[in-house]
């Protein structure tokens, strides 16, 4: 127990040094930080709303949304099968809850279409438990009546899909450089929480966010009357949306190209000097926006944000650059914010506020003194009291709980986990807890010497016989700390992690720092009596 090779050593030094160098941030400015070398660390610890002040927002998703999303490009990918395969017709494709529903004309075509439809089933989607995707679609037919259905599993990924997507989305646009150090994750299926610390006003955020900003382009039906538009008589795969300068307009509900098929937006000017938005699309989108073009001349196509034509020009001359622009803007600042939003995306559901509040920064200004003031109280009385009961013993004990809190706080610096006012409380009990397998080891050491053992003998015996005891306590906390985790959420969530980082520490600085200390004294002296 008292022998230390040179690779236990070696390791033992590599730890602390690693935990001095990523806690050595937190103790520079912003632009000292900037300016270190990449191969340094540079991350500091991230202070949570309630020791920084700021904004909270929980947002509702309406993920059913997705569904029905889903739901209308399957039925576009019948069509398409439909459309693939010379002499196979479908009559009466619509949706119906889950389902797409729709029958084959002809009897002696049901076998071909079986066979046509089958890879539109064998998509997967998603991670099982057991590893790879579940199965999104599943298809049943009463003879030439079929029905493509959504499964429940399908269902809820492509729900998960789309809260991680969203998240992606609101984070380019609350914070597209990322630097603000905001905080965003899910609350169970369909919720999202979002906390930007320093902020003072959730309106203008909910604003930024709330804007869905899908772009799409698609076919203009032209063959529509206003009468029959006025009385809604358009087809099922076919959709009336209003104009922006006034009227309505039928489109296609397929998409020629979509947002996400965007690579990059900016505010510029047209050839009148006004405002505008340029854009410029991804190979594939390239490709397709030319081919409808090149099919196409003479014909209107219809550019639609968030379900408002904003622009329906004719055809000219087929559109091969895989770039263009939206004109009719405003000003500069409605081009830059529209630019802002293409640019980060399209969020994939509607999102509904289910809570918000502010935090004032003389709260989180508070908290911070308060948990200065119990850290600093708790540490110097468990310093004063291991020194005035072990002597020696207890300065290597000191010394390792310094340790510990530098290994704390580059261990939370390292994974950027966010520190709450729960947080410091759970690095306020780590304190105590850290000297606690220390004392059960000098306690057991005394007794050994009291047995009438030499100190080698001593040393040995009280590591030995008390490192069970420090492993079943501290897995025992630790399994706690767990639970605490995964039941709990936001505050409670930051006393487990802060009290899970601390356990593993203080059982790194308690078993072997303090004991390669101990063993390295106890070697060079060779004490006739060890004085504890």
């Amino acid at each position: 127990m008292l022998n230390f090779p040179k690779w236990k050593v070696l390791m033992i030094l590599a730890v602390v040094f690693l935990g001095i160098l990523t806690s050595v941030p937190n103790f520079l400015s912003e632009e000292q930080r900037a300016s270190l070398p990449d191969y340094m660390p540079s991350k500091a610890l991230s202070l949570g709303l309630d020791l920084r002040g700021g904004v909270y927002i929980l947002f509702e998703a309406k993920t059913e949304d997705v569904v029905k999303a889903r739901l209308t490009k399957l039925a576009d990918e019948v069509r398409a099968v439909r459309s693939a395969e010379r002499g196979l017709s479908f009559r009466r494709i619509k949706t119906n809850n889950n389902s797409v529903v729709f029958d084959v004309a002809n009897d002696d075509m049901i076998e071909l279409a079986k066979q046509k439809l089958r890879p539109l089933t064998q998509a997967q989607i998603g991670t099982s438990p057991l590893g790879g995707g579940v199965q999104e679609v599943t298809m049943e037919n009463d003879g030439a009546s079929f029905r493509l259905t959504l499964t429940e599993q399908g269902v809820i990924a492509q729900q998960r899909d789309a809260i991680a997507r969203s998240i992606e989305v609101i984070r380019k646009r609350v914070d597209p450089e990322g630097v603000k150090e905001i905080t965003l994750k899910p609350q169970g299926n369909n919720r999202i929480i979002l906390e930007v610390p320093g902020a003072d006003d959730p309106k203008a955020i909910i604003d930024l966010v709330g804007k869905t900003a899908k772009l799409s382009f698609h076919d203009v039906a032209t063959n529509i009357s206003a009468t029959d538009i006025e009385a809604g008589r358009i087809r099922s795969n076919q959709k009336i949306l209003p104009m922006k300068d006034g009227g309505s307009i039928v489109v296609f509900e397929r998409e020629i190209v979509a947002g996400d098929d965007l690579t990059n937006a900016a505010p510029a000017f047209d050839d009148r000097g006004q405002p505008a938005v340029s854009f410029a699309f991804n190979t594939s989108g390239s490709k397709r926006f030319a081919k409808h073009t090149q099919d196409n001349i003479g014909r209107p196509f219809a550019i639609v944000l968030d379900d408002l034509v904003i622009s329906a020009p004719r055809i000219v001359s087929p559109i091969l650059g895989g770039s263009g622009q939206i004109t009719n803007m405003g000003d500069i600042t409605a081009a830059q914010e529209l630019a802002t939003l293409l640019k980060s995306g399209a969020l994939p559901v509607k999102l509904q506020v289910e809570r918000q509040k502010t935090v004032g920064a003389d709260i989180g200004a508070d908290g911070v003194a308060a948990g200065k003031l119990a850290s600093m109280i708790g540490f110097i009385a468990v310093i004063v009291y291991m020194v005035v009961s072990y002597g020696r013993f207890g300065l290597a004990a000191n010394v390792a709980l310094i340790t510990n809190l530098i290994l704390i706080m580059g261990a939370l610096s390292l994974f950027q986990a966010t520190l709450t006012l729960p947080g410091i409380a759970g690095i306020v009990l780590t304190i105590g807890m850290a000297v606690d397998a220390n004392v059960l080891v000098f306690e057991r050491i005394r007794e050994e010497q009291t047995m009438g053992k030499n100190p080698f003998q001593s040393m040995e015996q009280g590591y030995g016989q008390a490192f069970s005891t420090i492993i079943d306590a501290n897995i025992t906390t630790f399994i706690a700390a767990a639970v605490l985790y995964l039941l709990g959420s936001g505050p409670v969530q930051g006393f487990a992690v802060t009290l899970a980082v601390g356990i593993l520490t203080s059982m790194f600085t308690a078993i072997v720092l303090t004991r390669f200390i101990l063993s390295l004294w106890l070697k060079r002296t060779r004490p006739a009596r060890l004085p504890i």
